[in-house]
């Protein structure tokens, strides 16, 4: 006697939508309804509180299965276009339970109606890079919220095709893909569900790295980029896991190197960084940001370059501290050629994009986030290698002129808060406050991220003040880098906490500009011995 088929996943699924469909439809015809029945019909037809119908989404998801799993032999044999391209008004159809899925009655209709193991069959059958973005960016919606987010991250599986699909060649189905893992990982309760798979499957570095080096898709660029941000920011032990060449990676020769499974991933920072410069102010933000998370951690600085045996902690081992011990040894700690492509391109792009000699005060305050990522890494750099020639301060007057700028421009800036509030625009600042006290004790955005700009150019200058020489002060005179005016800025900010930086400074200038250190003696006369 022949045993029974096992019955397949997709037959239970149409059945599930099947029986859904025909449910009270095996009885004799109704008489015609009333409109009070009509109404009843309707309100119980509706998703929660919204107006979308169960029927047509059971209707629609029906569709999608037998779109991936169709019935009969011959469906194998059919036309390839079939597997690979949608129809028209079946794409039309699931594009609106896309735009539906983002109300969250649906999103959680859809959960409750075991949504995302059907999407996931259909993700993992579908051969058609359109519908899988299409499933994927329902998932995405459906992670906005709560509930969702927590039942999407408990489903193994379907974290699990997801991070795989970190790996696909279609750039939309990475964008949506990236978005629900940045959706899931800003949800605190299931982030770190998250992070542990993400450290289980090796691929999703590779693929991240392989995204952020050959992408020039500036959207998925900027999100691919916000995934890493957050997983920097919620794992410090990943963060290094990823950043940190293992010890034979860096030991190797260029050529081994090249021929590696493994890849460098601050380079793929810089190249997706370089790519962002022209095309996304928002998406290079990120970048800078998490250029600036390696230079808190030992770890983080080695992956730069910037570390050294003299200037850091490294135990009896010969291991530096915060890193695995099998990924980072003594041999692999002097690498200046990482540094020194860093401090170009951020150099670069803070002379040419971000500051130029002829912009507004108003671009230093609108940029002051990722002015104050991208400065703050150049100062960790320039502290970390001063015997290096690229970092040496008369190579780089440019820089000097660019922080003494942004020091005078913010001061120029705190002397006009009301006028941000009266220009006609529709940004933020030119919505009024309905009471005259309620903005008291409140910091705007741009407020805190102006302060933390000052505070990053206030430290990175002393840094230049501690080791500035009479000759490249004299020249920064000549060619205009320094004035009377931008010292005067420059010594209100920083004065008195870098009261030594500013005390040898003035000393220098006693000597070279004798008539500006006099006046600044007159304005600032705690500087008299």
């Amino acid at each position: 006697m022949r045993e029974p088929e096992p019955v397949r996943e997709e037959q239970l699924l149409q059945k599930h939508c099947s029986n859904i469909l025909n449910a009270g439809m095996d009885r004799n015809p109704s008489p015609p309804p009333s409109d009070e029945s009509i109404d009843e019909t309707t309100r119980v037809d509706a998703i929660g509180n919204t107006v979308y119908s169960k029927h047509w989404l059971f209707s629609t998801l029906m569709k999608l299965i037998e779109l991936v799993c169709p019935e009969g032999e011959e469906a194998e044999g059919s036309d390839s276009r079939t597997e690979t391209e949608l129809d028209e008004d079946l794409e039309n159809e699931i594009c609106k339970m896309w735009d539906m899925s983002m109300d969250e009655d649906v999103a959680v209709f859809l959960q409750e109606f075991n949504a995302t193991d059907i999407l996931l069959g259909i993700i993992g059958k579908s051969k058609c890079p359109r519908l899988t973005e299409i499933c994927v960016g329902i998932l995405g919606n459906m992670a906005c919220y709560k509930e969702t987010c927590q039942a999407i991250s408990n489903n193994d599986n379907l974290v699990n095709v997801l991070l795989l699909l970190l790996g696909d060649s279609d750039p939309p189905t990475l964008l949506e893909t990236s978005r629900l893992i940045l959706g899931c990982l800003s949800q605190p309760d299931v982030s770190s569900i998250w992070v542990d798979q993400i450290h289980k499957q090796h691929s999703v570095r590779e693929s991240v790295c392989f995204i952020m080096q050959s992408s020039t898709n500036a959207d998925l660029l900027g999100k691919i980029g916000e995934v890493v941000d957050k997983l920097f920011d919620l794992d410090k032990e990943l963060m290094l896991s990823w950043v940190v060449e293992s010890k034979g990676l860096a030991d190797a020769s260029t050529i081994e190197k090249e021929n590696s499974t493994e890849t460098a991933f601050v380079p793929c920072l810089l190249e997706a960084a370089r790519q962002l410069r022209s095309d996304s102010i928002e998406g290079l933000d990120v970048y800078m940001h998490i250029l600036q998370l390696l230079t808190t951690t030992d770890g983080g600085m080695q992956a730069i370059g910037l570390m050294s045996i003299e200037d850091h902690n490294v135990n009896g081992m010969g291991v530096i501290r915060g890193c695995p011990m099998e990924q980072v040894t003594v041999s692999s700690i002097r690498t200046p050629d990482k540094a020194e492509a860093t401090w170009t391109l951020l150099y670069d792009i803070v002379r040419t994009d971000l500051c130029q000699d002829d912009d507004p005060a108003i671009i230093v305050e609108e940029q002051a986030s990722v002015l104050s990522s991208t400065l703050a890494v150049l100062s960790a750099i320039f502290a970390s290698c001063m015997e290096e020639n690229y970092i040496k301060i008369e190579r780089n007057l440019p820089l000097l002129d660019t922080l003494l700028r942004v020091l005078f421009y913010a001061e120029e800036s705190q002397k006009r808060p009301s006028e941000r509030t009266r220009r006609q625009s529709t940004d933020k600042w030119s919505v009024p406050s309905p009471i005259s006290g309620a903005q008291k004790g409140k910091q705007r955005e741009g407020d805190f991220h102006l302060k933390i700009l000052l505070d990053i150019c206030c430290e990175f200058l002393s840094e230049i003040f501690m080791n500035i020489g009479k000759e490249i002060v004299s020249k920064s005179f000549k060619e205009g880098f320094l004035s009377q005016e931008m010292c005067t800025s420059a010594f209100r900010h920083l004065l008195p906490q870098y009261h030594t930086a500013v005390e040898k400074f003035h000393t220098i200038l006693l000597e070279v500009q004798p008539d500006t250190a006099e006046q600044l003696l007159l304005e600032f006369p705690n500087l008299r011995s």
